[in-house]
């Protein structure tokens, strides 16, 4: 019939499969380490490396600061007035069995320590502040005046640890009763235990 299209066989022994084209891998340009971020006035010899990462050998995952409880609220006011728009997160760590761990020359390694990490949005910079504080004086400044939202994480390290932040505007216990007795997350804190009683365990079915 004339026009029509003719059919044509195809013997799958001899056929070939459509060829799939491979994307070319593109090399990536090694990134080149930067140096450590300066900080604001009033931090000089107070800082200490950073590390680097596996990523990225000898860059800097941020800036350590490790102010004074003197210094501190100081300290943090110049990171905000530097561009630091969040404090992130601030906790307590207790570092009961830990004298011994790494600290700049200059710096006495104290039972507690309060952390704080602040983020700059508008200059991608990072800097963590660890505050050593003795177990005979376990009070530092409240930050709240300066970062807002370290209303609740404050009264966490209070309640967890038994860390006074002065100036807060209510320090009172967020995750345990306010009748509770001690501070949960201290080393020497006991486990302790509920006692479990069966009652009628029922017989074989």
């Amino acid at each position: 019939m004339t026009g029509a299209a003719e059919a044509t066989s195809v013997d799958p022994a001899t056929s070939v499969d459509p060829v799939i084209p491979v994307i070319p891998v593109i090399p990536v340009t090694p990134v080149t380490p930067v140096a450590p971020v300066e900080g604001p006035a009033g931090t000089a010899g107070l800082s200490d490396s950073g590390g680097g990462s596996s990523r990225f050998p000898g860059r800097p995952v941020q800036e350590i600061v490790f102010p004074t409880r003197e210094q501190y609220l100081s300290v943090v006011q110049g990171y905000r007035d530097d561009g630091f728009e969040m404090c992130i997160d601030l906790c307590g760590v207790d570092y009961l069995t830990h004298f011994n761990r790494h600290l700049p020359d200059g710096v006495p390694p104290e039972r507690f320590e309060v952390v704080v990490n602040l983020l700059s949005l508008s200059t991608a910079r990072r800097v963590r502040l660890r505050v050593q504080l003795p177990e005979s004086h376990l009070e530092v400044a409240s930050i709240f005046d300066v970062y807002p939202g370290v209303e609740a994480m404050e009264r966490e390290a209070f309640d967890m640890f038994g860390i006074i932040f002065a100036g807060h505007p209510d320090l009172t216990r967020i995750l345990m009763p306010e009748d509770w007795e001690g501070h949960p997350l201290r080393k020497d804190y006991g486990v302790g235990r509920v006692p479990v009683q069966f009652k009628g365990a029922p017989g074989p079915r």
